[in-house]
């Protein structure tokens, strides 16, 4: 019996290691977005990403509509009452697993709160500030 609990949790902390990593390769492709859309930027910014995911940008919604303001809980979307799965990486270690997933979401939820796709750094921003929550 322990070595089936020992066997469970290498496994998990494995796939968390493995989830890091992946939310890390994602932040590093959109670091080089960033550079190439603004010669300025110089680093993501986890309080910056907390701020744009709680901010409602001229409209109704923001991200933390549907995802809450605390991402470490499960979501609701306003309209389709749809559960959401935690946004956090630390309680959802498979949030970033899968980067066509990812882009497609921010393209999409990006374009109902802000009206546009967000920016590299916007995106960068906001995982950052994702990944960074325990």
């Amino acid at each position: 019996m322990r070595l089936l609990a020992y066997l469970l949790t290498s496994c998990l902390i494995s796939f968390q290691a493995y989830a890091a990593e992946n939310a890390n390769s994602q932040l590093q492709q959109l670091a080089s977005q960033a550079k190439a859309e603004n010669s300025a930027f110089t680093a993501f910014n986890a309080q910056r990403g907390q701020q744009f995911f709680t901010s409602t940008h001229g409209s109704d919604w923001s991200c933390a509509s549907c995802h809450t303001k605390n991402p470490l809980q499960t979501g609701k979307h306003d309209v389709t009452g749809k559960i959401i799965q935690p946004m956090a990486l630390s309680a959802n270690p498979t949030r970033f697993t899968d980067v066509a997933k990812t882009q497609k979401w921010f393209k999409r939820n990006c374009k109902d709160v802000v009206g546009r796709e967000c920016t590299a750094q916007e995106k960068g921003d906001v995982l950052t500030w994702l990944i960074s929550l325990k």
